[in-house]
């Protein structure tokens, strides 16, 4: 059977439109951002998407954004210096900034907000074999009344003694509302 081009162009268009009349919450938040905004409601703009984004965020999987070795510890969200390198004389402080990505908040006292993850630590050998470990090495609770999406966690960890060569630090998280566990893993060297 033969079909005319604008027929088979026809059915194309109609069978997007769907897609395009239901874009997502997100969309549609930004859409109603723009309009607070162009109506000089900048608070209202900037509440609105931080909303949105929060409760987009509650859907996705546990997981780390970002895990990276820093020269100093962090001042806060972002506001960090990734260091140039991942090799550290022996005695000298791993300072490692991670961000944490789909936390679980729950309800908490007073109409707040909170959310509460574990580390624990491992060091590894290039072939995985496991070194050293510390459960609960670090523990991180954030109580507000927004679902922060702007959290991270410093962890320093000093070694005392290992000799030169190649590591990989492992940090797992978990997510103590959901039980999710994320790994961050940072390759590093020792050198004399």
């Amino acid at each position: 059977m033969f079909a005319s081009k604008s027929l088979l162009r026809l059915t194309f268009i109609a069978a997007l439109a769907p897609a395009f009349a239901f874009a997502g919450p997100l969309a549609d938040a930004a859409k109603k951002a723009e309009e607070q905004a162009a109506a000089g409601d900048t608070v209202g703009a900037h509440n609105t998407i931080r909303d949105a984004f929060g409760t987009f965020a509650a859907t996705l999987p546990f997981t780390i954004g970002k895990a990276v070795f820093v020269s100093a510890p962090p001042e806060g969200y972002g506001m960090y210096a990734v260091r140039p390198a991942s090799d550290f004389k022996v005695g000298e402080a791993l300072i490692s900034y991670v961000e944490p990505v789909g936390l679980t908040w729950r309800p908490s006292d007073g109409g707040l907000l909170e959310s509460h993850f574990t580390v624990d630590l491992e060091l590894l050998d290039p072939k995985g074999t496991v070194l050293a470990e510390q459960k609960a090495f670090g523990s991180f609770d954030f109580k507000g009344s927004v679902r922060n999406q702007e959290v991270f966690a410093k962890l320093t960890l000093n070694l005392s003694g290992p000799p030169a060569g190649d590591y990989v630090l492992r940090y797992r998280f978990r997510d103590a509302a959901s039980g999710a566990v994320a790994i961050s893993e940072q390759p590093f060297k020792i050198v004399p």
